[in-house]
């Protein structure tokens, strides 16, 4: 019997260190991952809530942030130290835990952004 070879290639080098599985090359000069600009949106950021798939537990989602990578990840920084409350960004869209819709509507209708309830 056969053993089936490996195909992913090098995940860890002792020379570079992390490597990326898709483009072979060191985390840090990864070509695949590089951060993408703002993706284009209609201007209008909204703010919903979602329970679904975390086990009754909800969160307050915001989409249409017309940010960056890095620009997101310090923007959901600054909103989850205003709620009291943890959360993430993931695939452009920041989660914060708990409902704190009206706090963060507030706070982007300060910072300028055309805001919309979405959803329930």
């Amino acid at each position: 019997m056969q053993k089936k070879t490996d195909s992913r290639g090098t995940v860890y080098s002792t020379e570079h260190g992390r490597m990326c599985p898709d483009c072979g090359n060191p985390a840090s000069a990864c070509t695949c991952r590089r951060p993408k600009s703002a993706p284009k949106n209609d201007g209008i950021v909204r703010v919903g809530w979602e329970t679904k798939g975390r086990k009754g537990k909800g969160v307050t989602l915001i989409r249409g942030v017309p940010l960056d990578d890095e620009g997101l990840r310090r923007f959901a920084s600054q909103l989850k130290q205003k709620c009291g409350s943890g959360g993430t960004v993931k695939d452009g869209i920041i989660e914060i835990q708990g409902d704190h819709r009206n706090i963060v509507m507030e706070e982007l209708i300060k910072q300028g952004y055309n805001v919309k309830r979405a959803g329930g």
